[in-house]
């Protein structure tokens, strides 16, 4: 079974890197671990999976507090490894941090998720979110 861990030092923030790349293609290698300690700064977190020394899957959340919903734990990423899907990780990520949020005092668990992600929409319903709101953007 994969174990949970928090990835504090470079290499560990590193090892997470491929996880991530499969959700953020965009990302660069080289900035990844500057752009993780930079949001660190602002109250992101991450929790991981490691199986066999390879992180399989990762969650990247922060604790934040609105007018809109109170506090809450959002979740900014949710991956996993293209070779890893559909072996229970994301859900497993996604219990660990409702379980963190409901520690914390959170009134509930929020995240964006793009049209497409067909595979994650039906891995949230099933763990009981809803389709509460479209997210609206501008580009600047």
């Amino acid at each position: 079974m994969a174990e949970l861990f928090v990835p504090e030092s470079d290499a560990d923030i590193d090892a997470c890197f491929p996880a991530y790349l499969a959700l953020r293609p965009h990302l660069q290698r080289g900035q990844f671990v500057a752009q993780i300690r930079r949001q660190q700064a602002q109250g992101f977190r991450i929790m991981a999976l490691r199986e066999a020394g390879v992180v399989v899957s990762v969650v990247g959340f922060r604790l934040a507090e609105f007018t809109a919903w109170g506090r809450i734990v959002y979740i900014d990423d949710l991956s996993t490894l293209p070779d890893c899907r559909l072996q229970g990780h994301g859900g497993r990520l996604l219990d660990w941090v409702a379980d963190h949020a409901r520690s914390q005092g959170c009134a509930a668990v929020h995240l964006d998720s793009g049209y497409a992600r067909h595979a994650a929409h039906r891995l949230y319903l099933d763990r009981g979110y809803v389709l509460a709101s479209h997210h609206m953007s501008l580009a600047l």
